[in-house]
């Protein structure tokens, strides 16, 4: 039995970090900086995702995908459901995809009044820049 029930403790603990492993995903060589707008937040678990349209030098809109840190982490951060609605112009800095795609893990967002909103998630093997405030200071 005590068997069983470490192997399955050793699973779930294999699985949480695959899940929750950056580099799985993102590419911390890939720094990205996008202005857009708002057309959807999601409020999942386990994590938050912001959905914004960023115009190109010629015109065109590319869909972009943003992941940020837990909803319950950004709610502390005071990021509410209501503080980006449909429309609002932001400036996110993370970094993105390895596959290339439209989607980055979001670093910081910055409001329209220049306020700044750290987005990121501690632990997950993101890039240590200094940017994360539950990062320890060197």
């Amino acid at each position: 039995m005590a068997v069983r029930v470490g192997l399955l403790l050793m699973l779930a603990a294999i699985k949480m970090l695959a899940h929750h492993a950056f580099s799985a995903e993102f590419d911390a060589n890939k720094p990205v900086r996008l202005q857009g707008t708002v057309t959807r937040v999601e409020w999942i678990n386990p994590h938050a995702w912001i959905h914004i349209e960023v115009k190109r030098p010629d015109g065109t809109l590319e869909k972009w995908m943003i992941e940020g840190g837990t909803p319950n982490t950004l709610l502390r951060r005071g990021l509410t459901k209501t503080s980006l609605p449909y429309g609002t112009a932001i400036v996110v800095d993370g970094y993105q995809a390895k596959d290339g795609s439209q989607k980055a893990n979001g670093r910081d967002l910055t409001f329209p009044d220049g306020r700044k909103l750290f987005l990121g998630s501690s632990g997950t093997g993101a890039p240590k820049d200094g940017r994360d405030p539950t990062e320890p200071k060197r």
